[in-house]
């Protein structure tokens, strides 16, 4: 086995683990990984926990317990997934002191039902900062149209936040806007600014699963030889973007004031074509100051495969360009494929969380104790 991974954080990426359960907690393998594997942060969605409750480990008393007080479905699960986060946050805590606060994080989402919804979102926002009432949590808001407002007032309330579910670049630049806004608002507010921290979660393979498969209907040489390329095209041209926004005036009073950048967290990097390299979303996206969370599937790859050969963002933004613009040529249109996969991303999160809802319910009857 390289040491891949050690490499891959001294250039600069930070390795977030994409997958948290009960038994990662209680068994120690999740501290293992923060001490064998360079595992510096944790990220959660509904699809993640729906998987984690619906297997069970560790779950049965405490759903036991809420059975017996006869909690609501929805207040079940919010106790049961923020336990989960707030052990974790501890566990994590000593690499959150160690880095001055950059890493060591683990994030929560927001109800995804709410996507579209800014105020119900702000609430849940606040809600879950409070409930999990750790200082390394990040509090995911999907960068929905409705989501970039709750972002601003959230950042202004001095909460740290997860942007989630980025796909294009023009979405990326309006999150990188609702950042600062809410970072100038916290600011207005007497806030301390170094406090508050941000990822923006820029998702990966996703954008190959939707391009590669038109450019396959096209089936000409040209569109084959296009296969495998969108996603990191798009991914560099994010960086880019980012490189010009946290280089402005406009960050530079805010930097001035104490205020971190936004990092970039290159989120969905787990391979879905078999003929792809495993470890290619990790390989080929590093960068300074970057995130890259990771499936542990595509964690063991890397740690076992990984060609960690330096940075392999800059510098490739012309050729970037060009295969964007060369798949466009073809006729794909870039604006309809993002905003496909934002509206899948918001329906998938938001089925895996009616799935939870159900397996929830139906564990807190049969565990339900049967006096009154």
């Amino acid at each position: 086995m390289t040491d891949a991974l050690k490499r891959l954080s001294d250039e600069g990426v930070a390795i977030w683990l994409d997958d948290l359960s009960r038994k990662r907690i209680t068994s120690g393998n999740l501290a293992e990984l923060i001490d064998q594997q360079h595992v510096v942060g944790v990220t959660t969605n509904p699809s993640i926990f729906q998987k984690a409750i619906s297997a069970g480990d560790g779950y049965q008393q405490q759903v036991a317990d809420l059975a017996a007080r006869k909690v609501t479905v929805e207040e079940a699960i919010r106790m049961i997934t923020t336990a989960d986060v707030r052990d974790a946050a501890d566990i994590l805590r000593p690499v959150f002191d160690a880095t001055g606060g950059q890493d060591g994080r683990v994030s929560i989402e927001v109800d995804p039902r709410l996507a579209h919804k800014t105020v119900p979102t702000i609430a849940e926002a606040r809600q879950l900062a409070w409930l999990v009432d750790r200082p390394n949590t990040l509090i995911k808001i999907p960068a929905t149209k409705a989501g970039l407002p709750a972002i601003t007032e959230v950042i202004g309330l001095g909460i740290s936040v997860n942007v989630t579910l980025i796909f294009s670049l023009e979405r990326y630049r309006e999150v990188m806007d609702a950042y600062l806004a809410g970072l100038e608002k916290a600011k207005a507010a007497g806030l301390d600014l170094s406090l508050i921290r941000s990822v923006a979660s820029f998702f990966v393979s996703r954008v190959d699963t939707e391009i590669d498969k038109r450019l396959e209907k096209q089936g000409s040489d040209e569109a084959k030889a296009l296969k495998g390329k969108a996603a990191l095209a798009n991914a560099r041209l994010a960086y880019q973007a980012y490189e010009e926004v946290f280089s402005s005036e406009r960050w530079a009073a805010l930097d001035k004031a104490g205020a971190h950048k936004q990092r970039p967290l290159w989120a969905s990097t787990g391979v879905k074509d078999p003929d792809f390299k495993d470890t290619l979303y990790v390989d080929e996206l590093v960068a300074p100051g970057t995130v890259n969370t990771m499936p542990e599937a595509t964690l063991e790859a890397t740690a076992a495969r990984g060609e960690i050969t330096g940075d392999t963002v800059r510098g490739r933004y012309d050729a970037a360009k060009a295969d964007l613009d060369a798949i466009a040529e073809l006729g794909i249109s870039y604006d309809d494929v993002v905003q496909v996969l934002e509206d899948e991303g918001v329906e998938k999160f938001e089925a895996s969380w009616i799935d939870l809802l159900k397996s929830t319910e139906a564990e807190l009857k049969r565990l339900a104790p049967s006096e009154g």
